[in-house]
């Protein structure tokens, strides 16, 4: 039985049926893990079966990319955490913003929200009193008005220090990504997520990460383009791509692999989206269960 995608072709579902005759030729897969509530359990640790099942992933020569919405420092850190810091292994961080190769530790490609969208963007959540932040390459950055509450527990989920600067157009470069957050009442952030989208649409997008979090990324990025742009800096087919995840910012990935992949415990429309949901959760190996049945 296969599961078939926009013509990008076939993955064995459950078993496949090869002529005695014919020579097995292993294609290289590529496959691309959102972190948070993917990856990683609960406790935002990688399970030993989830372990075991990418090493052996690398071992017979596939290439694993973490694709996050985190800043590519964090992400960086995990990496090398989770023991995914070698050859063979790569990041899409920012939510498509920077492609890393993790490693020969080095940008293949970034892009960036040009400085007059994220004043603006800046002006109109300080009205609402709404929380933003940006990042550079190092730190979380944010402005004086800040909420120190949401701040410190961003900072220590993701592992990131933060920096206070006067004004946001103090900053060295444009960022790759904003970030609203609210812990509490996320009703606000909403409408002026919505609001956004209807003024600056046609240059940036926006979406939930988690219930808490509303990303603001560049038009041009998203995690489902960044899996097409490293497949193909990767001479990889889309079709030997795999794409899981969980969340709203995972959707275009799970729609533009050759795979998508929903966990089990993923929200509505990005189950909508894929070819498969897996029977385990990010807390029992769920990620080990894709790469026994579509890659080893």
């Amino acid at each position: 039985m296969y599961v078939r995608r926009k013509g990008y072709g076939a993955f064995p579902l459950m078993t496949e049926v090869t002529s005695i005759h014919a020579p097995k030729i292993m294609k290289t897969k590529a496959i691309f893990l959102d972190l948070d509530g993917t990856l990683l359990n609960d406790s935002r640790e990688i399970t030993e079966g989830n372990r075991a099942a990418i090493r052996k992933a690398l071992d017979a020569g596939h290439k694993i990319i973490i694709c996050t919405g985190r800043a590519t420092v964090s992400a960086k850190k995990q990496a090398r955490k989770l023991g995914i810091d070698g050859s063979g292994c790569y990041l899409i961080a920012f939510n498509g913003g920077v492609l890393y190769d993790i490693g020969q530790d080095c940008i293949l490609e970034r892009s960036a929200i040009p400085m007059d969208l994220v004043k603006t963007i800046f002006r109109e959540a300080e009205v609402r009193k709404i929380h933003i932040q940006t990042f550079d390459d190092e730190q979380v950055i944010v402005e004086p008005r800040c909420d120190d509450e949401f701040l410190d527990r961003y900072c220590a989920k993701v592992n990131m220090d933060f920096s206070i600067i006067d004004r946001i157009d103090r900053l060295k470069q444009p960022p790759a990504k904003m970030l609203l957050i609210d812990y509490y009442d996320q009703t606000a952030e909403e409408n002026f997520r919505k609001d956004i989208l209807a003024k600056y649409g046609d240059r940036l997008n926006s979406f939930f990460s988690c219930k808490e979090y509303i990303e603001i990324i560049p038009k041009t990025c998203g995690k489902g383009l960044a899996l097409l742009r490293l497949a193909e800096i990767l001479e990889i087919p889309v079709e030997d791509t795999i794409g899981v995840g969980d969340e709203a910012n995972d959707l275009t990935m799970v729609e533009a692999a050759g795979l998508g992949v929903c966990m089990a415990n993923g929200i509505p429309e990005v189950k909508a989206a894929a070819d498969y949901i897996t029977e385990r959760d990010n807390n029992h190996d769920g990620v080990a269960e894709v790469i026994e049945k579509f890659v080893l």
